[in-house]
């Protein structure tokens, strides 16, 4: 039997666990959960994430994410909440100490996203206490949403499920370059009270690719040329 679900995407984790310095960039999460949900009737995908700012370094990061945005914001029953983004300039000492024993601090651009795992969690709560779900899928490995999804699983009697997007670590991947399933890690605090834990997998990723070129309400638009 089909569950009604609703599917909850932790971007940022996404993002630095499966697509970043990838061909996967241009990721379609309607067709993602399509295909690795196949027995499920997804309802809502709620994406948090935190808007970047462009570095000196790399002034079109920013303009890169709004495109990407507008792509997302074409799947109907999507929506994006937004966290925010800050950096600032922190001291940090070296990880190695000089010969003498001495430390070397360096000034290094601090950069920490904020409020997308409480929306995550606030929004995840909040849709079960209302019976918006039969179901909840979280896309993250953030073992600091474990004890929202126990409320969920043990106090309001929803099912959950756990998609891992940390698979693209060189311990994972075999000596041909490819990855490894079998070790590829799961928070366990996150599985504890899940229904199922799954990681993504890069074949699902590769699927579930925007075409080059969308259409929206404000006209054509094209996936970014360095991706």
């Amino acid at each position: 039997m089909p569950y009604l679900t609703n599917v909850y995407v932790d971007a940022f984790n996404v993002y630095y666990g499966c697509t970043r310095n990838t061909p996967y960039r241009w990721l379609n999460l309607a067709k993602l959960c399509e295909i690795m949900l196949t027995n499920n009737i997804i309802n809502r995908i709620k994406v948090f994430t935190g808007v970047v700012k462009s570095r000196p370094h790399d002034p079109q990061q920013h303009i890169r994410q709004q495109i990407y945005f507008r792509a997302l914001r074409t799947i109907p029953n999507l929506s994006i909440i937004e966290g925010t983004f800050l950096s600032h300039v922190r001291t940090f000492p070296k990880a190695e100490p000089n010969p003498d024993g001495s430390l070397e601090y360096v000034r290094v651009l601090y950069t920490q996203e904020k409020g997308a795992d409480v929306n995550l969690a606030s929004h995840l709560l909040y849709d079960a206490f209302i019976n918006d779900y039969e179901m909840a899928v979280i896309i993250s490995n953030d073992s600091d949403l474990a004890e929202p999804v126990r409320i969920v699983r043990t106090l309001l009697k929803k099912k959950i499920g756990i998609l891992n997007p940390q698979i693209n670590k060189p311990e994972y991947r075999d000596e041909q370059g490819n990855i490894d399933y079998h070790k590829v890690r799961t928070s366990h605090e996150l599985c504890r009270y899940a229904n199922f834990c799954k990681p993504l997998t890069e074949e699902a990723l590769r699927q579930s690719q925007f075409p080059d070129e969308l259409t929206d309400a404000k006209g054509t638009f094209r996936k970014p040329a360095s991706w």
